[in-house]
């Protein structure tokens, strides 16, 4: 990624931090740079170990989890219930609104894909699963997939 796409979004996240009154730190701000140029999702401990190669003062897994949690309650990160690990959000840049999120997670090089689907495609969701007597907790899907670069070398 280049420097100049992530002072974007690192702007468009402080941004965003600002209008809810929270505030993007530094090591908020590091966090989530890490999330950004990492090519795979990442658990709290991969993130500790990444800060904590290039930090003067080191981050403990725990704090890292604060900072994620806040991070995710901004829109910033998403939590892949899955596999208990960390994506900064693909849509922090833009300036259009959001759908719900969606990953497309491939199966043998663990890259993720965000992609959104229609408010009203999970409101049907909601609709059979209260028909079926249930109540939906959680509209994020984590799809199983395989990416094109993948499938490319195995052919």
């Amino acid at each position: 990624m280049k420097s100049q796409q992530l002072n974007t979004i690192m702007g468009k996240a402080q941004d965003i931090c600002s209008r809810s009154g929270g505030r993007l730190t530094e090591k908020r701000s590091r966090i989530l740079e890490l999330l950004i140029v990492s090519g795979t999702p990442l658990s709290a401990y991969e993130v500790a170990d990444a800060y904590n190669k290039n930090a003067d003062k080191t981050i403990q897994p725990m704090s890292v989890y604060r900072i994620l949690d806040f991070l995710e309650s901004e829109q910033l990160v998403h939590k892949l219930s899955s596999a208990n690990k960390y994506v900064a959000c693909s849509h922090i840049a833009c300036n259009h609104a959001h759908e719900i999120p969606q990953f497309l997670i491939c199966g043998k090089c663990q890259s993720v894909k965000e992609i959104a689907i229609a408010k009203r495609i999970v409101e049907e969701l909601e609709e059979q699963v209260s028909n079926a007597g249930y109540t939906l907790t959680n509209s994020q899907m984590e799809l199983q997939c395989i990416c094109d670069a993948c499938l490319a070398s195995a052919a």
